[in-house]
Parts: C-alpha cells; sequence; structure tokens
C-alpha cells in the first residue's frame, strides 16, 4: 500500500504533523521539529473511538515523544471514524453494553467477538503503515509501540520483529487465547494499569502481565479511573522508550 500525505501543519513546539492516507486507512505522522539524523519511531496505538475523538488525548503524547527527538504516527483502526462500518464489531459492541447495563459478566463469547477479529484486522495494517513510515528518509529505527488495546500490542509485540519495546495499557477486554500468545512475547515491556479501572478487569491484566515472557518487564499501577493516568506514570513510560529506542 502506498502512503499518501493530505495535509501538513506546525503544532505546538514545532512539531510538523502531517495527515495521511495508507490505502483506505487515514493516518497521522508526527516529526519533531529538528531531526538532524534520521528519527526513531514510535507507533502510537488507542481505542476504537476513532481518531477524531482521540486526536486531543493523540497530540501531547506525540509532543512529549517528540521533545525527546522521537517520531510518532497512529492509523484509524478497522470499523472506526470514516471507515467503512463493521457490523460485526458493532453487533459485539452492542452485546458489550446489554450485558453491562444489565449488571452482567461479560462473557469470554463477547470478548471474543469485541477483540479477536480487530486484532487480526488491526495488526497487518500497522505493519502495512511501519513498513510505509520506514521508507522515509525522515524516519529511522528502531521503532516502539505505545498505548491503545492491549491484545493489539501484544499481537505485534509477538510478530513485529522491527518492533523493539512496547508500552501497553492494561485497559481493555483480554480473550483467553491472548494469554498464550502473551508467553511468546520476549520484548522489554512497560505495562500501565489504572487500579480502579471502571471498564477493566484488573484480575485479567495481572494475569496477562505475569503471562508475558520478557525477561524484562515492569508493571506501573496507579490509582484512579481509565483515564486518571497520572502526568509522572506517562513520563516514566517516556523515559522507559528512551532507554530501549535511543
Amino acid at each position: 500500500m502506498a502512503l499518501h500525505f493530505t495535509s501538513e501543519k506546525r503544532v505546538d513546539d514545532g512539531v510538523l504533523e502531517r495527515e495521511f492516507t495508507l490505502g483506505e486507512i487515514p493516518g497521522i505522522l508526527w516529526t519533531p521539529a529538528s531531526a538532524s539524523v534520521p528519527a526513531p519511531l514510535i507507533l502510537l496505538g488507542h481505542p476504537p473511538l476513532g481518531l477524531h475523538k482521540m486526536y486531543p488525548r493523540l497530540v501531547p503524547r506525540a509532543r512529549a515523544c517528540s521533545a525527546v527527538g522521537f517520531a510518532t504516527a497512529t492509523i484509524e483502526l478497522p470499523g472506526s471514524g470514516d471507515r467503512p462500518r463493521w457490523p460485526a464489531a458493532e453487533e459485539a459492541r452492542a452485546d458489550l453494553r446489554r450485558a453491562m447495563e444489565a449488571g452482567e459478566p461479560v462473557s469470554d463469547e463477547i470478548i471474543d467477538a469485541l477483540i479477536l477479529p480487530l486484532v487480526d484486522k488491526a495488526v497487518p495494517e500497522w505493519q502495512a503503515a511501519l513498513d510505509a513510515l520506514l521508507s522515509l528518509p525522515e524516519i529511522g529505527g528502531p521503532v516502539g509501540y505505545s498505548g491503545g488495546v492491549i491484545s493489539i500490542g501484544t499481537r505485534l509485540a509477538v510478530v513485529e520483529p522491527r518492533i523493539s519495546a512496547a508500552v501497553l495499557f492494561a485497559g481493555s477486554f483480554v480473550p483467553r487465547a491472548m494469554f498464550e500468545e502473551a508467553r511468546q512475547v520476549t520484548i522489554p515491556l512497560h505495562v500501565l494499569l489504572q487500579w480502579d479501572d471502571e471498564g477493566n478487569d484488573r484480575q485479567a491484566a495481572l494475569d496477562l502481565f505475569d503471562s508475558f515472557g520478557s525477561k524484562e518487564k515492569t508493571l506501573h499501577a496507579n490509582m484512579g479511573g481509565h483515564t486518571g493516568v497520572p502526568q509522572s506514570a506517562g513520563d516514566e513510560a517516556g523515559r522507559f522508550l528512551a532507554r530501549h529506542l535511543k
């Protein structure tokens, strides 16, 4: 798939923001104001809420990475934003809403239907984006992955050898099949967990962390809900990536 830039502008701190399309997939690339050498790249994951909705939360992350010399990029997930509707995913989300509104436990069947097809579709798209981005003269290696649906990050860490380290956010449902994949992960990991995350199964997140096969893995847990990650935790995750990608 060919990457085509569709717009560009300078955001705060002189960071260059360029929107692009990769085939039919929209994305955004941020590069540091003064990159004298090809910059290491961090792929910014996000939940399937649409890039427009996530943009205010993505830009500060991109700026923080640019401040230490990293380029960052993100793409729209399948079935999200302006991409074509995905009936199976919408049906799975409706089943999830019904279970949660009824106060019922979320079944393995619902979690599998919600997450596994998304991982199967999204991961090859992230890999195609990586192919295209690494062909740009201003982007070098190594590559890190940060945030988003933890099952997508887990699969990428297993199948994509160009990713050297990952920051994973423990805030999404985890299918049982992902625990087996987690055992195959060997890259350094930094996992963020919000202890009081209303939509997250804390025990499943702890069990997943335990399953990761990485020799170097850190769990950074903080009190608070899903969007209450303290600035200090974000800073520590940034230092982790800088340590492994510089």
